[in-house]
C-alpha cells in the first residue's frame, strides 16, 4: 500500500504530528481533537510505504490509521521518567 499524506505540526504541543491522506484532508480528523491541536500547520507531503523509516512512528501502523480512523496523531515523547513509565503502559491514548 502506497499513500501520500500530509503532515501537520500542532502550534500548541511541541513534537506533536498529524498525518492524513492528501487527498482527504482533515475532513476525518474529529473538531474535538483539531480544537487540542491548534491551527494544524503543514510540515511536508511524502510518499508513505509499510517499509517507509520514520523517526518516531511506525510506518504500517500510520497507514493502517489512515485507513481507519482516517488520521494518525504522533504524540510528544515523554519528558521524564515517571512518564516514559505511564507511556510504556498505554498502547492508545484516548483523546476523546
Amino acid at each position: 500500500m502506497k499513500v501520500i499524506c500530509d503532515i501537520f505540526k500542532s502550534p500548541n504541543e511541541d513534537e506533536m504530528y498529524l498525518y492524513v491522506k492528501k487527498e482527504e484532508g482533515l475532513d476525518k480528523v474529529p473538531e474535538a481533537l483539531l480544537d487540542k491541536f491548534g491551527k494544524p500547520q503543514h510540515v511536508m507531503t511524502m510518499l508513505l510505504t509499510p517499509e517507509k523509516k520514520l523517526g518516531r512512528a511506525d510506518a504500517a501502523r500510520v497507514l493502517e490509521q489512515l485507513e481507519d480512523p482516517g488520521f494518525y496523531l504522533q504524540m510528544p515523547p515523554p519528558k521524564d521518567d515517571e512518564m516514559r513509565r505511564i507511556n510504556a503502559h498505554n498502547t492508545k491514548i484516548n483523546l476523546f
